[in-house]
């Protein structure tokens, strides 16, 4: 009876673990894609800081902005081929210091370095900032060539 009991314990534990080691997943949506260098991605940040070795080529990894509910990423891939497409919903999850995506419900995970971390008000108030000096640019643009005619 001891055993029986065990096992039924064991058995209701093995999906709580299973659970825990595949992480809650937070969903994001991609807004920015640019192509960057892989040295922060490969070596870290001594490596990153120190400057890459004059016979090494840098190459080109994809960095993306990864707006989230509460927080904003900058993650890079760690090879150019880690492709997302933009303004997807995707899965995503911390784990071990790197970020875990997976796209449309697929079963590989893709891990990315994590660049730059905002939380999700700053980085609203820095693009409206940037949204404000835009359009003041451009109305000082309009003012300019009226005045010119």
């Amino acid at each position: 009876m001891k055993r029986i009991m065990w096992l039924i314990v064991l058995f209701c534990s093995v999906p709580l673990m299973a659970a825990d080691h595949l992480g809650v997943y937070q969903h994001g949506t991609v807004v920015r894609m640019r192509m960057g260098d892989c040295a922060f991605s490969h070596h870290g940040f001594m490596t990153a800081m120190g400057g890459m070795p004059a016979q090494m080529m840098p190459d080109a990894c994809p960095e993306y902005t990864l707006v989230s509910e509460k927080v904003v990423f900058v993650i890079v891939g760690k090879s150019s081929n880690q492709l997302i497409p933009l303004a997807d919903v995707i899965d995503f999850r911390i784990h071990r210091n790197e970020l875990a995506v997976r796209v449309d419900d697929s079963r590989h995970e893709s891990k990315f370095s994590i660049k730059e971390m905002i939380l999700r008000p700053d980085w609203d108030l820095v693009q409206k900032h940037i949204a404000d000096q835009h359009s003041t640019h451009q109305t000082e643009s309009d003012v300019a060539m009226r005045t010119r005619e």
